[in-house]
């Protein structure tokens, strides 16, 4: 295994495999409002006439009449809206993943909330982990994605593109952000 340059504190416990298509519908992207950077914004407004044919119906007018991000705020940033309780770029999975992946790289054109999920940067004492059932007081137990016993595999393995990403610094700012 690669020697990983970001320490990440339970990397040596923790599991993860997302479970999206086997079982999992997407909890994550229920009510999921990350919040996104103007770069991030602009990202993903140059990708918008390749995701709207993609989206659900609520979602392509939601965002038509009113754009993709709300007034909330999040970390001094704007938060992406949310139609019928789902992200509005969720259709069956994350329609900014999808085009991402046709493009090389599944994670480019997501909001640096949602590509680093499970990771997470404690802004207490500034270290990141892996997001675990009851780890640092996790509430998001009706995620079984992190539900240590749900897979036997390390998520230092199954998280090396977002350990990467986090590895750039361009997490910190997500994170850290106010």
């Amino acid at each position: 295994m690669a020697r990983l340059s970001l320490e990440v504190v339970n990397a040596d416990t923790a599991t993860f495999d997302c479970s999206f298509g086997r079982g999992c519908d997407g909890l994550c992207c229920r009510n999921g409002r990350p919040s996104v950077s103007p770069k991030e914004a602009a990202l993903i407004k140059k990708q918008l006439k390749r995701v709207m044919p993609h989206l659900r119906p609520s979602a392509r007018k939601i965002i038509e009449k009113e754009g993709f991000l709300s007034r909330r705020m999040k970390l001094g940033r704007p938060m992406v809206r949310v139609t019928d309780t789902w992200c509005v770029f969720f259709n069956k999975g994350c329609v900014l993943h999808k085009i991402a992946a046709e493009d090389g790289d599944p994670l480019m054109y997501k909001p640096v909330q949602c590509a680093m999920f499970p990771l997470q940067l404690d802004t207490d004492n500034n270290e990141w982990y892996v997001r675990q059932w009851h780890y640092k007081g996790e509430d998001w137990n009706d995620l079984f994605c992190l539900n240590p016993q749900n897979t036997k595999r390390k998520a230092s393995e199954s998280l090396a593109g977002e350990i990467a990403m986090a590895e750039t610094g361009v997490a910190d700012k997500a994170f850290l952000s106010s």
